[in-house]
């Protein structure tokens, strides 16, 4: 299955954009299911039909659905208190009702990562359409999964579980309680519905497209999002233009602006993706015939691949160079610390922790730098490490 996540500034018209997408791939004879992540039926108001927690039909190839994140947040807590049944019982905590339980931070967007995950490993479907939260949300957003994943490896190893049978022995040295199973087993479960997410969000067949007016509010957002997606070596499929405005009079009261859009658009040409404009209607799009008359593109069948490449430069330069895509960064603001077998990569406002290539765990760093936007990190073999000879 094809996954395109769009996302853009607040205001963008990025759900109208979607609804347009998945509506035209349906057209096409693609079996469409399109994701909505907004509280309120934002989805439906462009549709013309309204979307709900179940998903439903819209048109013909076209399912939307729009998950009920308070609603699975609540399953999964009633759930969780029923697996500690013994600790709750022994630290004498009175459990919540499903009536009286409300999301905490961050449980939303759990519950949306983990709906994505299911829509994206459904066979019903050749296209997922995912109407991302506004920009910078939908980057913490994509960022979840990895981030936690680590926090869980950090704090609960797994290679830890193997010495159950020493946890009671530990426990009396230590003068204090091990990690029960059950918290062993439900970290376990954790990482691989996390890692299930990670990996349809970094599959080959899934990109990004964004959605912006063009304009100088339109161009900073895009170019930090461009600078957050290549961090986490997500691909870019197409930048939308919106609400571009047609031709008009060089006394046009709209002159000012359409001369603005057009800079904008002459900028966006420079980008490694396509750019498409989509025209102003003169009103909120509403129903099919208006989301038709926006002509979005197609969803590109084949996007580029990003790959961050280990280039091999022993023979001439006698280090390894790690090539790292980071389009539009400045150099004042990228800042990079090796932690053992991982990096520390600070962008501007986004940050990344990163394993090494097994090639590069046995070498040390040996410098670093920022040319025509890809971040170019050399590492020396450490003698010590490094097999005489050979790799």
């Amino acid at each position: 299955m094809r996954t395109i996540l769009i996302t853009g500034p607040g205001g963008s018209g990025r759900t109208t954009i979607a609804a347009a997408t998945a509506q035209r791939a349906a057209g096409e004879g693609a079996r469409t299911l399109l994701l909505g992540a907004d509280r309120t039926d934002t989805l439906g108001a462009a549709l013309g039909s309204a979307t709900g927690p179940a998903p439903g039909r819209a048109a013909a190839n076209l399912t939307t659905w729009r998950p009920d994140a308070v609603a699975r947040f609540r399953e999964d807590l009633t759930a969780f208190q029923t697996r500690a049944t013994n600790v709750l019982d022994l630290l004498g905590a009175a459990r919540l009702d499903a009536e009286e339980v409300t999301p905490l931070p961050g449980a939303e967007e759990l519950s949306f990562l983990r709906a994505l995950r299911d829509a994206a490993l459904s066979e019903r479907f050749d296209l997922l359409v995912v109407d991302l939260p506004a920009l910078p949300q939908a980057l913490a957003l994509l960022a979840l999964p990895e981030e936690l994943r680590r926090y869980l490896r950090r704090l609960l190893p797994p290679e830890r579980q193997a010495a159950r049978a020493l946890r009671p022995v530990l426990g009396r040295l230590a003068g204090v309680p091990m990690p029960a199973d059950w918290l062993y087993e439900t970290a376990a479960r954790w990482d691989v519905e996390l890692a299930a997410v990670e990996s349809v969000l970094t599959d080959r067949n899934t990109a990004v497209r964004l959605v912006a007016e063009p304009g100088p509010a339109g161009a900073d957002a895009v170019r930090a999002a461009r600078l957050g997606l290549a961090l986490r070596g997500l691909r870019t499929e197409a930048l939308i233009a919106n609400r571009a405005l047609p031709e008009t009079e060089p006394d046009s009261l709209f002159a000012g602006l359409l001369a603005q859009q057009r800079k904008t658009l002459a900028d966006w040409q420079d980008q490694p993706y396509a750019v498409h404009p989509v025209p102003h209607l003169g009103h909120d799009p509403r129903g099919q015939d208006d989301l038709t008359a926006l002509a979005v593109p197609a969803v590109n069948p084949a996007p580029a691949l990003v790959e961050w490449p280990v280039a091999d430069r022993i023979a001439e330069d006698g280090v390894l160079v790690w090539h790292i895509p980071l389009p539009g960064a400045i150099r004042e603001e990228v800042d990079l610390v090796r932690r053992g077998d991982e990096l520390v990569i600070t962008v501007g406002p986004f940050r990344r922790i990163v394993p090494l290539p097994s090639a590069l765990r046995r070498c040390t760093v040996a410098g670093a730098g920022l040319r025509e936007g890809e971040l170019r990190v050399r590492f020396a073999p450490d003698p010590d490490l490094w097999p005489a000879g050979g790799r």
